[in-house]
C-alpha cells in the first residue's frame, strides 16, 4: 500500500514529463505548416475559410462599440439641437423688432421717393424736412421743421408733400423754422379750379381741418368734387400743384357767396416728412430774367 501511495504521488510528475515530446511534436508541426504556407497558399484557404466562421463572432462583439457610438452622437445632436434651438428662440424677439424696423424704413422710403418725384415735377432744388413738434394749440395750425438758416431757408418758402401743398415758411431760427399750415385760420392760397380755370382763395378752417372759399358768388362755376390746384398767383407757390377738393357747396339765398368747403390734397397729419422747395431759383434761372 505505501508504494502504491508513493507512486500515486510521483504520477504527476510522470505525467509532466511525458509532455515534453508532444511539445516537440507541435513545434515540428508548425515549422512544417510555416514552410509548406511559404511554398503554397494552402493555409490561405483555411484562412480565408475560417475568416468566415470569425466574422459573425467578429460582428456581434463589434456592435457594443457600434451601439455606444451611436447613443453618443445622438446625444450630443440632440445637445447641439437644444442649444441651437434656445439660441432661436432668444434671438426670436430681436429678430422680429429687426423686422418691424425694416418695414417702417421701407415704408419711409417710399414717402421719400414720392417726395422727390414731386420736387421734380415742381422745381429743380428741393430738400426734406422732418417734423419736429406740432403746435399745441388748436386754433394755430403749426408745425416746427429741423431745417433753419444753415439750410439757406427762408421766410414764405413753399412747404410740399407728396400730394399736395402743406403751407409756408413763416418764422426761421439757425437750425429749424416754423410752417403755418394751409389749414391755419390766418393763411390764405391763391388756387384755381382746375376743371375750368376759376380763380380765387382759399383760407384755413382750423374748425374742422380743412379749407373754405369765401369769396365765390353763387353764380360761379364750382362743383363737388372739384381739384383746386395752385394759381400762381403773388408769385409764392409754383403753379399747377394740388391744394385740395371742394367737399360741400352750400348756397344760401340770403347771403351773396357760396359757403365752399375743400379737403387739403396733402396729408398733414399723417407724416413725418416735409418738403422744403425754392420756386424762386427757377424763375431766376430761367432765359431772359432778370439778373439781380
Amino acid at each position: 500500500m505505501r508504494m502504491d501511495q508513493t507512486l500515486g504521488r510521483d504520477k504527476p510528475f510522470n505525467t509532466g514529463q511525458s509532455l515534453l515530446p508532444r511539445l516537440v511534436i507541435f513545434v515540428v508541426l508548425s515549422i512544417a505548416l510555416i514552410s509548406l504556407d511559404q511554398r503554397g497558399e494552402h493555409m490561405g484557404r483555411i484562412r480565408a475559410a475560417l475568416s468566415v466562421v470569425v466574422y459573425p463572432i467578429q460582428v456581434v462583439a463589434a456592435i457594443p462599440g457600434i451601439m455606444y457610438a451611436t447613443i453618443s452622437e445622438n446625444l450630443l445632436s440632440n445637445t447641439s439641437f437644444h442649444e441651437d434651438y434656445d439660441k432661436l428662440k432668444q434671438e426670436r424677439p430681436l429678430l422680429l423688432a429687426r423686422l418691424q424696423q425694416l418695414d417702417a424704413l421701407e415704408e419711409e422710403n417710399k414717402r421719400l421717393r414720392l417726395l422727390l418725384d414731386s420736387a421734380e415735377r415742381v422745381t429743380s432744388k428741393a430738400m426734406v424736412s422732418e417734423l419736429l413738434k406740432v403746435h399745441p394749440d388748436p386754433y394755430t395750425q403749426t408745425i416746427i421743421i429741423d431745417r433753419g438758416l444753415n439750410k439757406n431757408v427762408y421766410r414764405g418758402q413753399p412747404v410740399i408733400d407728396a400730394h399736395g401743398i402743406v403751407g409756408q415758411v413763416t418764422q426761421v431760427g439757425a437750425v429749424n423754422s416754423t410752417v403755418t399750415l394751409i389749414t391755419d385760420p390766418g393763411h390764405a392760397i391763391p388756387v384755381m379750379v382746375m376743371r375750368n380755370g376759376l380763380r380765387t382763395i382759399a383760407v384755413g378752417n382750423s374748425t374742422d381741418n380743412g379749407l373754405a372759399l369765401p369769396y365765390l358768388t353763387n353764380s360761379a362755376d364750382v362743383r363737388e368734387g372739384d381739384a383746386l390746384i395752385t394759381s400762381g398767383m403773388g408769385g409764392r407757390f409754383p403753379p399747377g400743384y394740388p391744394v385740395g377738393q371742394i367737399r360741400s357747396i352750400k348756397h344760401d339765398p340770403n347771403e351773396p357767396h357760396l359757403l365752399v368747403a375743400a379737403t387739403p390734397a396733402a396729408q398733414l397729419n399723417n407724416y413725418k416728412e416735409v418738403l422744403l422747395i425754392w420756386p424762386q431759383l427757377d424763375a431766376a434761372t430761367k432765359p431772359g430774367a432778370d439778373k439781380p
